[in-house]
């Protein structure tokens, strides 16, 4: 089962590798991460998805609280938060199937950011299935670069993580 962690940070210098290290001291794998400061520049948010079963939840939290720099650790439900992530995807192009792929971004509610003789860059935002999808659908033109950010999450309403 994946895990979202909302885990707010001081924004200091190595934060970022004594989580990571952490993670990678106990054994456990980190399948998405993103970091970015908050509404407080001297605070970071840090979004990572574990897989793993409630005691591997457990371990990580325990773990994650016992770091100096580390504010607060909230495990965030996927009926309580809102995720998205970001994906930027470039894409043979050329006149004769250009329309098809203005369609495909159209339906998914996707934007075209860049435009060449020979390619397109697609911006996407959403859940990871929608990311999939869209990726899929444009993988028969030739996808010729592909970067995509972790999940980034927040608490629905007027709860704070």
């Amino acid at each position: 089962m994946k895990h979202t962690l909302a885990v707010l940070v001081e924004n200091k210098y190595g934060v970022l590798t004594r989580v990571a290290g952490l993670f990678s001291r106990r054994g456990f794998n980190i399948d998405s991460l993103a970091v970015g400061i908050t509404e407080d520049p001297t605070i970071s948010r840090m979004t990572i998805v574990v897989r793993g079963d409630e005691h591997v939840l457990e371990q990580v939290t325990k773990q994650l609280n016992k770091l100096i720099e580390v504010i607060r650790v909230t495990d965030l439900g996927a009926d309580e938060s809102v995720e998205r992530e970001l994906a930027l995807i470039k894409v043979n192009t050329d006149a004769s199937n250009r329309a098809e792929i203005i369609q495909i971004v159209d339906i998914f509610r996707a934007r075209i950011i860049d435009v060449a003789s020979k390619s397109v860059t697609v911006e996407v935002t959403g859940d990871s299935n929608k990311i999939k999808a869209i990726q899929t659908l444009l993988k028969p033109f030739g996808i010729k670069e592909m970067a995509r950010t972790g999940k980034v999450a927040l608490t629905r309403g007027s709860k704070s993580s």
